[in-house]
C-alpha cells in the first residue's frame, strides 16, 4: 500500500505538469494520457520501492513494539533476527526488481514517453505557439501572435533579432504555422505581411509588403526532438558503450608513436585529464542507477530497528520519520551529481556512501536491538 500510495504522489508532479496540460488543451487523447502514466510507473516505481520499504518497516515494526508483541515472540524463544529475516530477503528481492527497472526498464519508457511528448507536440502547433506570448523558442527572432486556432495564426508580429538588437519586424493580420515532419522543420508563413528594417537603432524609412513570408526554422525541431538521447535516459549498456567510445576516441586523436618523449609524456597527461573529464558524467550515471538499487536492503536495515526504538502506533509519525531518511538519503546523490564536473571529488563514489551509511548504522541498531540494548 505504501508503494502505491508514494507512486501515485510521485506520479502527480509529471502528469499534472505535462500530460494533463496537453489533455486540457486537447492536444492528446485519454488513451495517450493512460499510455503516458503507463511510461512513466517504471520511471516513478524505482524511487517509490525503497521509500515504501522504509515506511511500511517503521509502521508495523513500530505497531509491533507498542503492542507489545515482541516481547511476546521474545518470550516463545525467537529471536529477533529470525523474525525479521523474511523481511530482509523481501528488501534484497526488491533491490534486484529496482535494479532491472533502473538499469533498462525506466530509461527506456523515459525516451518512448519524450518521443511520445514530441510526436503530440509535432502534430498540434498550439503547443508551440502559445497566444499572448512572446516566444523566445526560434533562433534569432522574438515571436508574439494574439489569437491561435489550430494551425491558423490572428494578429502575428516578429522580431528580427542579432546579438540581442533588433534588426526589424514583420507585422500581418493573419498567419499559419506549417510542420514538415520529414524534414524536421517548422514555418511560420505570414500573409499581406509588411516588414520594417532597423539599423543602429533607427527605424529605416522604407518599408517592404509582400502577399507571403515564410520563416522556416529547423532548431526548433531539432531542439524538440533531441534526436540524441541523453545520459539521464540511457540505459548501463548504453552508458557502458558511451563510456567506451569515448575512451576509445581519446585515445586516436593523435599518433603518439611519433611524439618525442617529452611532449609525448605531456600528451598522455593531457589525454588521462581529459578522460577524466569527459568520463565522469557517463561514470556518475552508471553508479547512481546501480547504487540506487541497493537502496530497499539500506532503507529496510535502518527502518526495523527505527520502528522498534520509537514504539508508536501513529501513521503520521512513520510517514514524517521516514520522509526525513528518504531526504537525507537523496541528498548524497544530489551531492554527487553536482559534482559531476570535478572527477578530482570521485562523485561517483559519494553515491555510494548512503548505502554504507544506512546498511552500517542499520545493521548495529538491528544487532542492538536484538540483544534488548
Amino acid at each position: 500500500m505504501t508503494v502505491v500510495v508514494f507512486t501515485f504522489v510521485l506520479m502527480l508532479a509529471s502528469v499534472l505538469k505535462e500530460v494533463l496540460g496537453l489533455l486540457v488543451n486537447r492536444q492528446a487523447s485519454g488513451i495517450m494520457v493512460l499510455q503516458a502514466i503507463g511510461l512513466l510507473i517504471p520511471y516513478v516505481m524505482v524511487f517509490a520501492l525503497p521509500m515504501g520499504m522504509l515506511t511500511a518497516a517503521l509502521l508495523v515494526f513500530g505497531r509491533l513494539s507498542a503492542d507489545n508483541e515482541l516481547t511476546a515472540v521474545r518470550a516463545s524463544g525467537l529471536s529477533l533476527l529470525s523474525l525479521v529475516s523474511p523481511v530482509l530477503l523481501l528488501s534484497l528481492a526488491l533491490s534486484v526488481l529496482a535494479a532491472i527497472i533502473n538499469l533498462e526498464i525506466a530509461p527506456r519508457c523515459r525516451v518512448v514517453y519524450k518521443e511520445m511528448l514530441y510526436q503530440v507536440g509535432m502534430a498540434k502547433g498550439a503547443s508551440f505557439i502559445p497566444e499572448k506570448t512572446y516566444i523566445k523558442d526560434f533562433p534569432g527572432v522574438i515571436v508574439y501572435v494574439s489569437e491561435v486556432h489550430g494551425t491558423n495564426l490572428e494578429d502575428v508580429l516578429i522580431y528580427e533579432m542579432r546579438r540581442n538588437r533588433v534588426e526589424g519586424y514583420c507585422r500581418a493580420d493573419e498567419g499559419s504555422i506549417q510542420f514538415d515532419v520529414t524534414n524536421r522543420v517548422i514555418t511560420v508563413v505570414l500573409y499581406n505581411a509588411t516588414r520594417v528594417f532597423f539599423m543602429e537603432g533607427h527605424r529605416l524609412p522604407q518599408t517592404q509588403t509582400a502577399g507571403t513570408v515564410e520563416f522556416p526554422y529547423t532548431n526548433v525541431m531539432v531542439k524538440a526532438e533531441k534526436k540524441r538521447v541523453d545520459l539521464d535516459n540511457m540505459t548501463f549498456m548504453q552508458l557502458r558503450q558511451e563510456l567506451r567510445s569515448l575512451e576509445q576516441g581519446l585515445q586516436s586523436v593523435t599518433p603518439l608513436n611519433k611524439m618525442p618523449v617529452e611532449q609525448l609524456r605531456q600528451r598522455m597527461k593531457q589525454l588521462t585529464t581529459q578522460r577524466k573529464d569527459l568520463a565522469t558524467p557517463i561514470r556518475v550515471r552508471m553508479h547512481r542507477q546501480v547504487a540506487f538499487s541497493f537502496a530497499c536492503v539500506g532503507f529496510t536495515l535502518v527502518g526495523i530497528p527505527l520502528g522498534i526504538r520509537a514504539h508508536r502506533r501513529e501513521t503520521t509519525f512513520g510517514i514524517a520519520m521516514a520522509l526525513l531518511l528518504v531526504i537525507l538519503y537523496y541528498s548524497f546523490f544530489i551531492l554527487g551529481l553536482a559534482f559531476e564536473t570535478r572527477p578530482h571529488l570521485a562523485p561517483h563514489l559519494i553515491l555510494w556512501l548512503p548505502n554504507f551509511i544506512f546498511q552500517a548504522v542499520g545493521a548495529v541498531l538491528l544487532w542492538r536491538a536484538n540483544r534488548g540494548l
